[in-house]
């Protein structure tokens, strides 16, 4: 029987962070590190450096998780309202601790730099709360019960930050959340969309189910993250490993890798353990295939060259692309792509090619031939392959997709 596991939930506090201005990696390192020692992240909020807006954080982040992480809003300006939203929250008062406001003399004398009268703000705690050591700053962090429950507010300085969680707050909740096990392993996906992947894998997205399987998509790959938690890691392994052979066979080809791969990184591996070599020739990605396979360390060992052929001229003069050809279908057409991809291949002497041609706009397009229209062809020891596509984007997203296109087409048929 698994039981109910201890989740968390993290509080961005900042007008900076809020905005963007200031990225937020407080809350990133904060999953990560929670992750490590079993206890799974339930929601995370940011928000502006309002009392009550601090105050309702806490409130949903308690109806939700056992542990709440706060950061920021604890230095010495009229902005920073982290203690007295903690302090509304927990319905007590704010109290100057001497202790606390002893040591922040001391840190200024230690730096030979004069403290102000704000600083002394810093000693100011809720209070029954205890006081989390900063050793590398001056805003002392707070930890307090409610309910059933553990509040932290740390600073947003993120090395400060860092030391607290390490030496106070981890150790913590080691004993509040014992022997709770979290594996996470990811399935990266390409060649469908996030609802049609979704649609394929039916219940297993479902928020009550152990493992929990998330989606999210970027830049065409689709990532299906399993976290599955129990009391040990042995059967945290086994769930996760259960969930992954059922979303595999759910999904077939179109999961081409785990972790963070790539889909270059995939290909390199497949070109270099079948022994194969590869040239491209593109004309609408400009070099960004080549750029992608070389992205990947040792990729000479199979990537022999590759041709940027814009023009028409380019076309002909490099590849052996018929002009007649290009007169009769146009630059842009299955038939050019197929005489690039050729021309790459007999050119370079590889055993596989690829020939990208497109309209990646935002200009160029017609009713025939729209914007966004891609050809791309591989030519396999002389069995060539086009795929017609359709990418009703932005020029900079047209042409990843057709390189990742490319990609695709390539680890498929190598995996044949």
């Amino acid at each position: 029987m698994v039981g109910r596991v201890k989740q968390a939930s993290i509080i961005s506090i900042g007008n900076e962070v809020l905005s963007g201005h200031t990225v937020d990696t407080n809350a990133a390192y904060i999953e990560r590190q929670l992750r490590l020692i079993g206890v799974p992240t339930a929601s995370s909020y940011t928000v502006a450096d309002l009392q009550p807006a601090i105050v309702r954080a806490l409130r949903l982040a308690a109806e939700e998780a056992d542990i709440v992480i706060a950061t920021g809003g604890l230095g010495p300006t009229d902005d920073d309202l982290t203690r007295e939203g903690f302090a509304e929250f927990l319905g007590v008062e704010l109290e100057l601790r001497e202790d606390l406001l002893v040591r922040i003399s001391e840190m200024f004398q230690r730096r030979g730099v004069p403290m102000v009268r704000k600083n002394a703000g810093q000693a100011r705690i809720p209070k029954g709360a205890d006081v989390v050591p900063n050793e590398w700053g001056t805003a002392p962090g707070i930890v307090a019960e409610k309910d059933g429950k553990v509040f932290f507010a740390l600073p947003g300085v993120p090395r400060e930050m860092e030391q607290m969680l390490a030496a106070s707050v981890l150790p913590r909740l080691r004993a509040v959340a014992p022997s709770q096990a979290v594996v996470v392993r990811r399935l990266r996906c390409f060649g469908a969309g996030e609802s049609t992947i979704a649609e394929m894998i039916g219940d297993a997205m479902l928020r009550d189910h152990n493992p929990l399987v998330n989606c999210t998509a970027h830049t065409g790959v689709i990532t299906l993250e399993i976290v599955a938690t129990t009391q040990t890691v042995a059967e945290a392994e086994n769930l996760a490993q259960c969930q992954e052979t059922r979303l595999r066979g759910l999904l077939g080809p179109l999961v081409y890798g785990v972790g963070e791969e790539t889909l270059a990184e995939v290909v390199g591996r497949q070109l270099q353990r079948q022994g194969k070599t590869l040239a491209v020739a593109e004309s609408c990605t400009g070099g960004l295939l080549a750029k992608l396979i070389t992205d990947v360390p040792g990729a000479s060992r199979y990537f022999t060259r590759g041709w940027v052929t814009y023009s028409n001229e380019a076309k002909i003069d490099e590849l052996g692309v018929p002009p007649e050809l290009i007169a009769r279908h146009g630059a842009v057409s299955e038939e050019v792509a197929q005489a690039m991809a050729r021309g790459a291949r007999a050119r370079a002497g590889t055993d596989y090619a690829i020939g990208i041609t497109g309209i990646a706009g935002p200009d160029g397009g017609t009713d025939e031939k729209p914007v966004g229209l891609v050809y791309v062809c591989s030519d396999f020891e002389g069995q060539v392959h086009t795929v017609r596509q359709v990418f009703p984007w932005e020029r900079s997203y047209v042409r990843l997709r057709a390189a990742q296109t490319a990609l695709d087409i390539l680890r498929r048929g190598l995996d044949r």
